[in-house]
């Protein structure tokens, strides 16, 4: 199972996020960082329509929960062990 936290360079939401999430991946956290702009094809395969979402998958990819926006440290933990 992992996260794919889905982002751009360009969206400011995600400059606050990134860091978090970038933290929880260096603690042992299971995280694909997705560039939208440059990763087109997981993009849309996931439908994703608004940053930073993050998509929980199993390790076939299959999608198990999301969530779209900024959120707290708490809660991202309890979303990946929920």
């Amino acid at each position: 199972m992992k996260l794919l936290y889905f982002s751009a360079p360009w969206c400011g939401p995600c400059k606050m996020f990134g860091p978090l999430m970038d933290r929880l991946s260096s603690e042992g956290m299971n995280i694909q960082k997705i560039n939208i702009d440059v990763e087109n094809e997981i993009t849309a395969q996931y439908g994703i329509r608004s940053v930073p979402s993050v998509i929980k998958v199993d390790d076939s990819g299959n999608k198990i929960d999301m969530f779209v926006g900024v959120k707290d440290i708490n809660f991202v933990k309890q979303f990946y062990n929920g």
